[in-house]
């Protein structure tokens, strides 16, 4: 469409207007929007008739167009049609031009092929896209003969040798993520089911969790079973561009994530979200996180802007998904990155490896 013609875009909770030519664009929340709407003021006075406390808390639009000079919104909860004069939208927008951040996105390109010359060739390309990304999947060469238990510990030395250093936790060295596994300590967990595991970082109930991990299929399921990755990161900021009060609260406010098994117990106190850059790192595990406990005038305002994070990594449309295939692995950013599954059935056999620097 010509620059010059006016256009608009919708999105989640609000749409951006291009006035076209050199008028730029403004963006304005569905909110405002009906809040403003000429349909409920009184046909005489032009005085405002409704409140904003009394529209719905959910505001929905079907439709929106530019109709010559105006924008048409329909909306959802009452079928009506509002229209808005674009002089008028220009007039009184509050924010033009405004720089606004993607959502975390499910199409990066995360897939190395390994080579026929064997492990080790395909380790550079996979730390720069862990760079890159936040994680790389890395498919087994085709003819591979060897069993894929047998290339755990050459997959670990060759990482090794790049500078990474395995970390034990007290599942121990490696784990051995089946239903029916017999080599690891404190097997009463999630990861040791065939339950669906939704996005998550992992022991976040540690002081310093481990900041990447290696997950390697060995055996698939007969059914289910399907990774996905979340680029947490990108949700932050993407966050902070539309609610930065509860980008805030997530960075502010400590709650407390508790991990207690057979053998095992620890608590940390942290923000769901600290740090900025390279220093970012993001503790979320639904799973291991304690009741809150913030002052009660705080309580809703905290599960408000916790909700809206979480509601963004969860979305199908925001995740990266993909199924490890016998001898495939995955490695990912935990500081970065949350990782999920779905339910499956079967004798699914995944291994995973902690390293840091």
């Amino acid at each position: 469409m010509p620059d010059d013609i006016p256009s608009v875009t919708i999105h989640d909770g609000w749409l951006r207007v291009h006035f076209g030519g050199a008028r730029g664009c403004a963006d304005f929340h569905f909110r405002w929007l009906r809040h403003n709407c000429d349909l409920d003021r009184h046909p005489q006075t032009s005085e405002r008739l409704v409140d904003s406390s009394e529209l719905p808390e959910d505001l929905r639009i079907t439709a929106a167009r530019i109709d010559g000079d105006a924008l048409l919104v329909t909306w959802a909860h009452d079928h009506r049609t509002s229209r808005y004069k674009l002089a008028w939208l220009d007039q009184h927008a509050y924010a033009r031009d405004r720089l606004d951040r993607p959502p975390p996105s499910n199409v990066a390109d995360l897939e190395i092929h390994r080579a026929s010359g064997g492990i080790g060739e395909e380790i550079a390309a996979t730390l720069v896209g862990l760079a890159a990304h936040g994680a790389a999947v890395v498919r087994r060469a085709e003819g591979a003969t060897v069993a894929p238990e047998d290339e755990t510990e050459a997959v670990i030395a060759a990482f090794a040798a790049r500078g990474l250093r395995v970390v034990p936790t007290h599942f121990g060295r490696i784990e051995d993520l089946r239903t029916d596994n017999t080599t690891n300590e404190n097997t009463d967990q999630l990861g040791y089911t065939d339950a669906a595991v939704d996005p998550h970082t992992d022991q976040p109930f540690l002081e310093t969790p481990p900041r990447y991990q290696l997950l390697q299929a060995i055996r698939a399921a007969d059914d289910g079973g399907e990774s996905a990755l979340v680029d947490a990161a990108a949700a932050a900021a993407y966050l902070t561009s539309l609610d930065a009060h509860a980008a805030e609260l997530l960075r502010t406010v400590p709650v407390r994530f508790h991990r207690k098994q057979q053998a095992f117990e620890r608590v940390v106190i942290s923000p769901i979200l600290t740090g900025e850059g390279d220093s970012f790192r993001v503790r979320y595990s639904y799973f291991t996180m304690a009741p809150h406990q913030v002052p009660f005038e705080q309580m809703e305002d905290w599960y408000r802007a916790y909700d809206r994070f979480a509601r963004l990594v969860r979305d199908p449309h925001h995740q990266y998904r993909f199924l490890l295939r016998p001898g495939d692995y995955v490695l990912y950013d935990n500081r970065r990155m949350l990782h999920a599954r779905t339910r499956f059935r079967g004798a699914r056999w995944v291994r995973g490896i902690y390293f840091d620097l």
